[in-house]
């Protein structure tokens, strides 16, 4: 038996496909937060 058999090898790259897409969702998503922070911020304090 081989570790690096095609089974592995997929089980592997989902996982890392899985991470990495939490890590690009986790920033979007406190990027989409700040946006409306400072949507409500520059509503309340107009210059």
């Amino acid at each position: 038996m081989s570790r690096n058999n095609e089974k592995n090898i997929k089980k592997h790259n989902d996982k890392l496909h899985k991470a990495k897409e939490k890590v690009k969702k986790a920033k979007s998503e406190r990027e989409a937060q700040l946006k409306a922070i400072i949507k409500k911020y520059n509503e309340e304090n107009p210059k």
